[in-house]
């Protein structure tokens, strides 16, 4: 099973007015988590349905890795530049158990 990919997705909650900033410095601090060997990609979404709410998705090549990543002096800079924006935020951790692609990502 070590060849799973390792998922984390945080749910941020934005102070109301500063979600734009919040985006322009989650973009420019980015290559802190994309830039390390171990991660496979990051995503920022807006939710449809709630103010403020963000979540963030990030795979990994495994968890072991992505934990000492999380620990690291590198992830502690990046969650300081973030930090100011945020009023809350929850979590969540999966492993990745099978993943199909839709037809409109099969384009070439």
């Amino acid at each position: 099973m070590d060849d799973v990919v390792f998922r984390v997705m945080l749910r941020m909650e934005i102070t109301a007015g500063m979600e734009t900033d919040f985006e322009r410095v989650w973009r420019e601090v980015g290559d802190s988590v994309t830039g390390h060997p171990a991660n496979l990609g990051q995503w920022l979404s807006r939710s449809a349905e709630e103010d403020g709410i963000y979540y963030i998705v990030s795979d990994w090549v495994d968890e072991t890795t992505f934990r000492e990543f999380e620990t690291s002096d590198r992830h502690l800079s990046h969650r300081t530049k973030l930090h100011p924006y945020r009023r809350g935020g929850s979590m969540t951790t999966m492993h990745v158990v099978a993943a199909l692609t839709g037809a409109a990502g099969d384009r070439s």
